[in-house]
């Protein structure tokens, strides 16, 4: 596991849109964390991939191919992202098993060195099986952060209130203050 702290201001999302999250704005500067195998080591240990996955420049190269579908698919139409997705999607499989333990179902895949990026891609179908409409993009103004919106009625607008929420509230504060 990588000793690096994650740099990124927001993790803990599911795979896919924690995969779009790896750029991010600072002080206006794009940041990305898959700009090399370094970056990947960190974005593999955060989500628990770090041991079946190598941080090498293959599996950097896919990643980064599925970050392209996948936001491409967010943020255009899924019709004319369907082809980038799937073209991640095909080089891995589902395969129903019986175990002591009963049912199970495990990822596998053609080259392994798909793995992470297919298992983002994967991800990415869950989400628009469950709730497609809480895929979200921060409504702050210079952020380029994805959010699943977990709220309980589907209203949150920014990646962090903390962040993002804070600087929208104290925007309308000082235009309103500005007014009177």
């Amino acid at each position: 596991m990588s000793a690096v702290r994650d740099p990124r201001p927001l993790t803990g999302e599911p795979l896919a849109l924690d995969l779009l999250n790896t750029r991010w704005n600072r002080d206006g500067v794009v940041q990305d964390l898959l700009a090399d195998t370094d970056g990947l080591a960190v974005w593999l240990a955060s989500n628990g991939l770090a041991g079946d996955h190598p941080a090498d420049a293959e599996v950097l190269h896919r990643l980064r191919t599925a970050r392209d579908a996948i936001k491409a698919a967010v943020d255009g139409s899924p019709q004319e992202a369907a082809p980038l997705v799937d073209a991640v999607l095909e080089h891995g499989r589902i395969r129903a098993r019986l175990t002591a333990g009963g049912p199970a179902e495990e990822p596998e895949f053609a080259d392994p060195a798909w793995g992470p990026a297919w298992l983002a891609a994967r991800s990415y179908l869950d989400l628009l099986t469950r709730t497609p409409d809480r895929i979200r993009t921060c409504a702050g103004g210079s952020c380029i952060l994805y959010f699943f919106d977990t709220s309980r009625n589907g209203t949150r607008r920014w990646c962090s209130m903390a962040a993002c929420g804070n600087r929208a509230k104290a925007s309308r504060h000082y235009a309103r203050s500005k007014e009177n």
